[in-house]
């Protein structure tokens, strides 16, 4: 059986156009205009955007709104043909479609659809993130040709045991055969998609096992291992999930022997020019740690994105920010840059 070697950067730079990149330029401009004369307008589109099928999950990760029931908004479905929307707006713009937000995308019955709407006919760079504790042989050979040019799969234990501390609910061995079911299938179909990358989030009760997940990560003959760093809600008091090793941290001990976020809070952000969330009923928000959608701009089931852009909610959201992010509630515990 042959291997195809898969790059992802290939894999990227093939569903790149001309009109892409000038509004990546155009972005990028309005950004660093932003930092010298605090304008908050945004010219162009966002690069990244995403979509989430679902706010739904099978599992209870206790650092999860979703998994612990304190999600506050709906937890369905995104319907289609608000999604359908959604990408047609942004196609002729976007380098970057994430399938995931909170919930897990594969409880959607529509996502191999949502993959090759976008991946197939829109051309444009897909990713996902799960458990994968759906991939029965069927399922796995539909995400194969569904187009889906990138698969993270959450490992976050080599034994049962470990695994479930974080992943509550769920089964390590279906995790693997789903991986695995994966492999198969994209090596029969002679596929170059989807890179497969093992996601693990390092706590204290399993950095132990990094040297495990490095081999069954080469067993399973994945692209690539990331080892991440958790975003913990409660840092403060969660000594306990915090590793032990500095680098695989988001937070470090202050001279009090409290825990604190290591990134300091500067009056920037450069996701809110380059990236924007769309969530399952349509609310645009300014970026993943606004979990409740507390801080809506707009909702693409009644207008367009092109009207919520620089509209006053977007414009005011960006003034605050450049002027004193640390009135902004969900940015005091943003760790981006952190992770690893």
């Amino acid at each position: 059986m042959v291997i195809l070697k898969r790059n992802l950067h290939i894999l990227f730079l093939r569903k790149i156009s001309f009109k892409k990149v000038l509004n990546a330029v155009n972005v990028y401009v309005s950004y660093f205009k932003s930092l010298t004369f605090k304008n908050t307008y945004r010219h162009g589109f966002p690069l990244s955007i995403s979509v989430e099928p679902t706010a739904t999950c099978n599992l209870h990760c206790p650092e999860c709104p979703s998994g612990t029931g304190e999600l506050k908004r709906f937890k369905g479905n995104i319907e289609f043909p608000l999604y359908q929307k959604i990408i047609d707006e942004f196609a002729p713009y976007l380098l970057n479609l994430i399938f995931y937000f909170q919930g897990e995308p594969f409880l959607n019955k529509d996502i191999f659809k949502m993959f090759e709407y976008a991946s197939l006919k829109k051309k444009i760079f897909t990713s996902t993130s799960t458990n994968a504790h759906f991939f029965d042989s069927e399922s796995a050979k539909k995400t194969v040709k569904s187009g889906l040019d990138k698969l993270i799969i959450s490992i976050d234990g080599t034994t049962q045991e470990v695994y479930e501390k974080y992943r509550k609910g769920g089964d390590l061995e279906t995790a693997i055969q789903g991986i695995k079911n994966i492999v198969f299938w994209r090596e029969k179909l002679k596929s170059k998609t989807p890179y497969i990358v093992i996601q693990f989030i390092v706590f204290r009760f399993n950095e132990h096992q990094i040297p495990d997940i490095k081999k069954l990560s080469k067993e399973l003959k994945v692209d690539k291992l990331e080892l991440k760093s958790a975003q913990i809600y409660d840092y403060k008091n969660a000594g306990s999930l915090i590793p032990s090793v500095p680098k695989y941290s988001r937070y470090e001990k202050n001279t009090d022997g409290e825990y604190q976020i290591k990134s300091k809070l500067k009056n920037r952000c450069k996701r809110l020019w380059e990236s924007a969330v769309i969530t399952n009923s349509g609310d645009v928000l300014p970026c993943c740690f606004d979990k409740d959608a507390d801080y809506d701009f707009g909702n693409m089931n009644e207008l367009n994105f092109s009207e919520i852009n620089n509209n006053s909610e977007s414009i005011n959201f960006r003034k605050k920010l450049l002027t004193d992010r640390k009135q902004i509630d969900i940015c005091r515990n943003c760790t981006e840059g952190l992770r690893k």
